[in-house]
């Protein structure tokens, strides 16, 4: 098995590689770079991200042993890990998403991570929203909407039951649906 990982490898071949021979992590770094990186910089930006997520794949590593492919695959294994990082930059999270929403819409710039900034600045009642959420409401649905996990991932991620991921989403959309419609009385 090479570095260059195909489609068809499935994750428990990828644990069995490396479980033989660590050096074959990287085909996990190759398949879930991206994914982790777009997540981290919609959550924290691009600044961030690359220490954020190089620190995911680093933890991983140290806990490849640890990883149990009967409890669930690598990509949300990997999300957990860099939810809780991004954890840590919780206070910072919500202090820019304040200060985006008080922003006028900044011009278009390249990048993914800076379209999702772009957009929020743009809708300064979305900025709030996700200022108000508290920080389980606002993992759900940033996993959702940057990670594109499943709930079944959201909760293997996160370490909550299903109907926990349902909930905090509930409320979430519901944070935001109350603010959009305040936004649009005042218009």
């Amino acid at each position: 098995m090479t570095a260059d990982v195909s489609e068809q490898v499935t994750d428990a071949d990828l644990v069995a590689a490396y479980r033989r021979d660590p050096e074959l992590f990287t085909a996990v770094y190759d398949r879930y770079l991206r994914d982790i990186y777009r997540y981290v910089a919609g959550r924290l930006g691009a600044q961030v991200a690359e220490d954020i997520t190089a620190e995911t794949f680093l933890l991983a590593f140290d806990r490849r042993d640890r990883f149990d492919p009967e409890v669930g695959g690598l990509r949300p294994w990997l999300f957990g890990f860099a939810t809780n990082l991004v954890a840590r930059h919780r206070r910072k999270e919500a202090r820019r998403y304040k200060a985006l929403a008080r922003l006028d819409p900044a011009p278009v710039v390249e990048g993914h991570e800076h379209r999702v900034v772009t957009s929020v600045s743009a809708q300064p009642y979305l900025a709030m929203a996700l200022a108000s959420l508290n920080g389980g409401e606002r993992d759900v649905l940033l996993l959702m909407v940057l990670g594109q996990l499943s709930y079944s991932e959201i909760a293997q991620a996160l370490g909550i039951s299903l109907g926990t991921v349902g909930s905090r989403l509930s409320r979430a959309r519901a944070k935001i649906r109350a603010l959009n419609d305040k936004e649009t009385t005042h218009e």
